[in-house]
């Protein structure tokens, strides 16, 4: 049976089938999001066209490191987004922010013509919340934001605790929610988070995926939405 390591890196190559000369990509964070921003490194080692949008700066220092032009500012939409996801369910909603980039990789993920999830098995659930959801709040009275969500879930930590807090690149807290039993109504808990004063984006990712390529150790499958077209067959170099 192939390891995780392999099985992350079969859906990242599935998803570089997906690149094309002169595009504009988003790249993800994470650990499968990298084998992916290591293959488009390749393509344009071997002279495809191809600029990036990071969506943290782990993934900006990666990109540079393998040669990706850098893209900061939109003057229009993002062709393709690739990253990967914490939890998948059967309609494609996420969990996302367990490696702290939550807001950005949303920004970029709203921002693209087709954005594209790749993980392994072990991420596919029948029903988000198995983990903790991730939370992205002001630190400004952050306890006060903290008082607010805590009805919303069995449990309400600080990332990093207390005393060391961690930190997001956007200069945030993040407070990861634990729900007992898992997300009965997510868009219905993305709504009230959404809602509640200090919270600057959540971990839900709900209506926003295209196509998800999921490695198991029969080769990696790809589930999306019709509209979304099929994986086409890389282009003869």
């Amino acid at each position: 049976m192939p390891d995780q390591d392999a099985l992350k890196r079969a859906a990242a190559d599935k998803a570089l089938e997906l690149v094309r000369d002169g595009m504009l990509v988003g790249l993800g964070s994470g650990s499968t999001a990298r084998f992916f921003t290591e293959g488009v490194g390749r393509l344009v080692a071997r002279g495809m066209k191809v600029r990036g949008v990071p969506t943290s700066r782990a993934t900006a220092e990666l990109a540079a490191a393998n040669g990706i032009p850098i893209v900061t500012e939109l003057l229009g939409p993002i062709d393709l987004s690739v990253d990967g996801a914490d939890e998948v369910d059967p309609s494609l909603n996420l969990i996302k922010g367990r490696g702290g980039a939550l807001f950005r990789e949303k920004v970029i993920a709203a921002a693209s013509r087709r954005f594209v999830v790749v993980v392994d098995a072990s991420k596919a659930v029948p029903k988000l919340g198995v983990g903790v959801l991730p939370i992205e709040v002001l630190p400004f009275l952050w306890r006060s934001t903290a008082v607010r969500l805590a009805s919303l879930g069995t449990s309400l930590t600080v990332r990093g605790g207390e005393e060391a807090p961690y930190i997001t690149d956007n200069g945030n807290l993040i407070l990861d929610l634990r729900i007992e039993g898992g997300i009965s109504d997510a868009p219905a808990l993305a709504q009230a988070i959404r809602g509640t004063i200090g919270v600057v984006e959540h971990g839900l990712f709900i209506g926003l995926t295209d196509t998800c390529i999921v490695a198991g150790p029969d080769g990696p499958e790809v589930l999306g939405k019709p509209s979304a077209g099929p994986i086409q067959q890389p282009r003869p170099s």
